[in-house]
């Protein structure tokens, strides 16, 4: 079975949404991913960095999960990364109320000798200078890069985008984000212009309403599980994306038909992440209910089509 090197933020979120409101919890991009490919594989290494205020208990939920923690740096006079945000009554939408960078400032990735041979390589939402120094270090290129991006990055760092996005193979984004860096407003033109830049592959997540794949000329959509109770959206993406990867992973191959399979996965645990706030849900969720799950993903999306 293959390996899987998660690289991205272990962080504190601060909740607040129409159905209530946490206080300092486990967030961050490599939480959420390594959770939610723990589901799927055993093999999951995390590289990033904390303060000297991340609990013990909270990387305890990654050692009892199996998940590899050498790759994460302690700075001792530093604190953890720190996001708060209320979210709308939509919501899709939301307002950062506080953002403190702290250690993540300081962040120079260093891969484990163990994770430098992985075939699966998912750079979580960082600076573009930070993913491609985790490229560097890889032993030999992975079966299969993954990176997410924002904004942010297409604002700040616009060079060091262009220049990681030839070294990847799949991006995954939403949809503002695509129409960002392509400067098209239709999402299959988009998605044409961001393939030429590099990615063979390229997944747009559009919230509640699914997730499309792109490859070459073909499309396939993805739709969200209609649910009952929806209370925190937070790390939904990052949860999606590990499903991807972590099914990619235990099946050992990347041609499109293995990947509209992983795009289902990760939707289905993603569904699974929005109904609890943080990663209480994802921590919980047995294989089991993952399974009986896909099988709703199954009634929602086939049956024959009669000619007209």
């Amino acid at each position: 079975m293959s390996k899987i090197l998660v690289v991205g933020s272990v962080a504190f979120d601060e909740i607040i949404t129409p159905f209530g409101q946490t206080g300092k919890i486990l967030g961050g991009s490599a939480s959420y991913i390594s959770l939610a490919a723990q589901k799927l594989i055993d093999d999951v290494g995390i590289v990033s960095v904390i303060g000297n205020d991340f609990p013990d208990t909270y990387l305890q939920k990654f050692s009892d999960r199996h998940i590899d923690l050498s790759g994460i740096e302690k700075l001792e006079n530093e604190k953890t990364f720190y996001w708060k945000g209320r979210y709308h009554k939509d919501l899709n939408k939301r307002d950062t109320l506080v953002t403190e960078v702290n250690a993540l400032a300081h962040f120079k990735p260093v891969v484990p000798e163990k994770f430098k041979d992985a075939e699966f390589l998912m750079l979580g939402n960082l600076h573009p200078a930070v993913q491609h120094a985790v490229i560097d270090q890889m032993k030999k290129r992975p079966k299969l890069i993954a990176l997410d991006t924002m904004n942010f990055w297409m604002d700040t760092a616009w060079d060091d985008l262009i220049k990681i996005l030839k070294k990847i193979d799949i991006i995954i984004i939403n949809e503002e984000e695509a129409r960002q860096l392509s400067q098209e407003y239709s999402i299959v033109k988009a998605a044409k212009v961001i393939q030429k830049m590099g990615p063979k592959y390229l997944i747009i997540k559009k919230g509640e309403h699914g997730a499309l794949l792109f490859y070459d000329n073909d499309i396939f959509f993805a739709p969200a599980l209609p649910l009952e109770n929806v209370f925190d959206p937070t790390g939904a993406g990052d949860t999606f994306a590990g499903g991807f990867m972590g099914r990619l992973a235990k099946k050992g191959k990347t041609d499109f038909e293995s990947m509209k399979n992983a795009v289902i996965c990760g939707a289905n645990l993603a569904s699974f992440t929005v109904e609890k706030f943080g990663t209480e849900r994802l921590e919980n969720v047995h294989l089991e209910e993952i399974k009986q799950r896909q099988k709703k993903f199954i009634q929602l999306t086939q049956f024959q089509i009669e000619p007209l």
